[in-house]
């Protein structure tokens, strides 16, 4: 099983892209979002990848952070779902999106992604719900897929160096949700009640950071009346 690519981009198409990694080439298959945040042709690029496999097919779909993984993975486990709609529902939500959504249990913007209906959008939501929290807690610790070692896919071979580019940090919202959540985990509150309220608090504070976070859930989370 392939889970990392590093190597150069040899191309770009509408929904993949095509990587060499030491002269082997891979077409991988990535969300609209990820397809917008890669590099150009000849630039160095590593993606997280899951393989599909079936009797006449066999695909691999790439993603920028293990969380965008960790998604794709659990929305094609959902009956119904596969990776054209999950890659649908990624690339309109994005990875903190579909943790938002489903945290809240907001399946009219799962809806929102082409492809899927309503009936989808609430299996969806119904049977991720309880995943929500542990998928969101991972948001503290992903960096972006440039960084680290790949998986070796082939036998080394003398090859030109493959150009790098500066890894960036997780995103900050992500690392803030993610803290949050640990911050309520440990004062008690149910993983469940706790991702909805860090989710509908990051969606109301779009850029408060993890104290922030923290204090707009407790008041979500305080008994009412």
């Amino acid at each position: 099983m392939i889970g990392k690519l590093t190597g150069k981009l040899d191309y770009r198409a509408a929904d993949h892209v095509l990587i060499d990694v030491r002269g082997v080439g891979y077409i991988v298959y990535c969300s609209d979002r990820t397809m917008a945040a890669l590099p150009g042709a000849g630039e160095g690029i590593s993606l997280y990848t899951d393989m599909v496999v079936r009797e006449d097919l066999m695909q691999l779909y790439g993603f920028l952070s293990l969380v965008e993984k960790e998604w794709h993975r659990l929305l094609c486990s959902v009956q119904g779902v596969g990776a054209k709609v999950s890659l649908a529902i990624l690339s309109a939500l994005g990875p903190d999106g579909v943790s938002r959504a489903i945290a809240l249990g907001d399946w009219g913007s799962v809806k929102a992604a082409k492809g899927v209906g309503p009936k989808t959008a609430q299996r969806i939501v119904l049977d991720l719900k309880d995943k929500a929290p542990g998928v969101m807690a991972m948001g503290g610790t992903v960096t972006d897929a440039m960084d680290g070692p790949a998986i070796e896919v082939v036998e080394p071979v003398e090859a030109a160096p493959v150009p790098k580019r500066t890894p960036k940090p997780a995103s900050g919202a992500a690392a803030a949700s993610a803290g949050a959540l640990s911050a309520l985990s440990n004062l008690g509150y149910g993983p469940s009640d706790a991702a909805a309220a860090v989710a509908e608090a990051a969606a109301n504070n779009p850029d408060a950071d993890e104290a922030g976070l923290i204090r707009a859930a407790l008041q979500l989370l305080a008994p009412k009346g």
